[in-house]
């Protein structure tokens, strides 16, 4: 059966692969409604190839030259964040795909569930920040949330098909970045371009710092204990240098099952929007005889803190998790404009989240509230740091 997509973030690293899977699909797929940021150009030339029923640029000052880059077709124009949500919920999309970067990617994935859309979910910090509430409001609304990490989507897939079979531990794998087996004292000159420079994956600039920083597998673990109903001690992190093995699943009777796969993040997407089939497709094939070993090592916490801090995020619960992202986007948003080092993200993070109050079970209104907080406090910790 065709399924109707919207893409939020079409024009990011995400998004845009979801348009190659949804080109190479046409007859599974038809692109109902594409969703961007700033970047006016790309989604209106993505626009003109897709005729989509509509786009949305959530900055307004780029509606302008949008719409008149769109004259003369079909596509009908939107801006501001209101116009996201509402496309999110509209009535001709079967399925969200989430890939709005950090924070701003949370109501309208909220307003997605809330209208009983499947979501292919990109935008980790959605999890990260409201894991709670979007859970419950997922079983609310009967909503399924089908992941597109790729750790995650491995974990998925090793899943398929268990049934009541008990998962005692989720194993995810981390390429260990570019900065790899370098101590803190050679992490302290590093630049921006330094640490956008991955060995394996492409993705955006934030992801990318965030996978040096070891930040992104801490979110990744908060992901996994809400996708999959896992507490923190029961996802274990492992570095896997080769980025084959996309992550594992261990059984109660001691069993593992593993998905591996070239490193290409256009197969869980298009598993997340095909499931629960598998379409053809031709991204590329692991190739045995260039496969000499896989390797696993401990991940280096010392001088890798935000992996930590994640964890701790995690175990406090309530609005940790909340502070613990807003702190790090300020703090990643800072090192790539070259106000942060790379070493002072983690101390930024760190002074924010003992500053900020503790919150039992804020509601989305409330996280609105501590997100800003939160963001305050960490540019004034940023202003100390840089004192």
């Amino acid at each position: 059966m065709r399924k109707n997509i919207a893409i939020l973030g079409s024009t990011g690293s995400i998004g845009t692969q979801t348009l190659q899977v949804a080109a190479a699909h046409r007859e599974e797929l038809e692109v109902r409604a594409l969703v961007a940021h700033r970047n006016w150009e790309l989604l209106a030339a993505q626009a003109r190839e897709f005729e989509p029923d509509c786009v949305v640029i959530a900055d307004e000052a780029f509606y302008a030259p949008l719409r008149e880059a769109l004259e003369g077709t079909d596509v009908k124009v939107y801006a501001g964040t209101e116009a996201v949500k509402q496309v999110a919920a509209q009535r001709s999309v079967d399925v969200v795909v989430a890939a709005m970067v950090g924070f701003s990617g949370l109501e309208p994935t909220v307003a997605a569930i809330r209208a009983g859309k499947t979501v292919a979910l990109a935008n980790k910090e959605t999890l990260v920040v409201a894991g709670e509430l979007i859970t419950r409001l997922a079983e609310e609304h009967r909503t399924a949330i089908v992941p597109v990490d790729s750790e995650h989507s491995a974990i998925f897939q090793c899943l398929v098909g268990e049934g009541t079979n008990r998962a005692e531990k989720l194993i995810l794998t981390a390429s260990g970045g570019p900065f790899r087996g370098r101590t803190r004292e050679e992490l302290r000159g590093v630049t921006a371009a330094d640490a956008l420079r991955h060995p394996n994956w492409r993705m955006g600039a934030k992801v990318t710092v965030d996978s040096a920083s070891m930040m992104n597998k801490g979110f990744e673990v908060m992901e996994a204990c809400w996708l999959f109903g896992m507490k923190p001690e029961e996802v274990e992190v492992v570095v896997h240098p080769q980025s084959v093995v996309h992550s594992m699943v261990q059984f109660e009777d001691g069993c593992v099952k593993a998905q591996l796969g070239v490193p290409d993040m256009r197969l869980p997407i298009q598993y997340a929007l095909s499931y629960p089939w598998r379409w053809e497709a031709d991204w590329g094939r692991l190739d045995w005889r260039q496969l000499h070993e896989l390797t696993f090592e401990e991940p280096d916490r010392q001088t890798f803190r935000n992996l930590d801090l994640a964890y701790e995020a995690m175990r406090r619960g309530g609005n940790a998790p909340c502070v613990l992202n807003a702190a790090n986007e300020v703090a990643v948003a800072a090192f790539l404009e070259g106000r942060c080092t790379f070493l002072g993200m983690p101390e930024v993070v760190e002074r924010t989240l003992e500053r900020v109050e503790f919150v039992g079970q804020p509601s989305l209104e409330a996280l609105l509230e501590i997100d800003g907080a939160a963001r305050r406090v960490a540019e004034e910790e940023l202003g100390r740091l840089n004192g």
